[in-house]
């Protein structure tokens, strides 16, 4: 379902979403109202949700229908200062209009992630982590992260050879993103798991991780043992 009150911004997402022919339009909505009717006599799997609409906007939405009744929600719209308080209503993705075609891809593989039926049940959520940048506040998701560094008090997210600052040290930021495929590769580095291309040892005898992005990791000697275990075993559980 597609709610927006202008219809250019309607039709863009119908556009983008031709590419997915397992995505089948279900509705259009011009405002909140007709969204809360509408998801009365229908239940849809998806609802991308515009924020500024005329009188009840995107979140008052959620408000009056709670979160746990609500579809899967990704926000659509032309403004990012909303992006803490749209992944505090638990929306899966958060869209900043114009989209473009990769970036729309990427939210559309994070729905056909949560949409399968053995994760309908899971309790666990498409983590996100909100950074703050000279342009505003730009929400990334872990399994964009490759790798993330030590900065003082702060720690260094990077995505590819793109790099975001996080008021947050490695040792809280850790207890966070554990869960979620990240392991010590050294003291001042975490490194995603599924993000690991190749482990490699030079002459010299020192270890390191060749990332997707093509950076490498340095492993540490006391950790390598347990870090090269984990990667076998992630890829024999993709084996299965």
């Amino acid at each position: 379902m597609i709610a927006d009150d202008e219809p250019a911004a309607r039709r863009g997402v119908r556009q983008l979403l031709a590419a997915f022919p397992e995505f089948v339009v279900a509705g259009e909505c011009r405002n909140g109202a007709e969204v809360l009717a509408a998801l009365e006599t229908s239940t849809p799997d998806v609802l991308f949700l515009d924020i500024q609409m005329p009188g009840i906007d995107g979140f008052e939405v959620i408000r009056r229908r709670t979160v746990e009744r609500m579809p899967a929600v990704v926000f659509l719209t032309a403004f990012d200062q909303f992006a803490i308080r749209a992944f505090e209503t638990e929306a899966l993705d958060y869209l900043v209009k114009p989209v473009s075609e990769a970036r729309f891809a990427a939210t559309i593989k994070r729905l056909q992630k949560r949409l399968r039926p053995s994760s309908r049940s899971s309790s666990v959520r498409d983590e996100t982590i909100v950074v703050t940048t000279t342009r505003g506040a730009t929400v990334l998701h872990l399994n964009e992260i490759e790798w993330i560094e030590a900065a003082g008090n702060y720690s260094k997210l990077w995505v590819g050879t793109r790099s975001y600052f996080l008021r947050e040290s490695l040792q809280v930021l850790e207890e966070r993103v554990q869960q979620h495929g990240f392991i010590r590769a050294h003291r001042r580095a975490l490194v995603r798991l599924d993000g690991v291309r190749e482990l490699r040892r030079t002459r010299a005898g020192a270890s390191f991780a060749i990332l997707g992005s093509g950076v490498r990791v340095p492993i540490s000697r006391r950790r390598v043992t347990a870090f090269s275990a984990a990667v076998r075993q992630l890829g024999a559980a993709a084996a299965e």
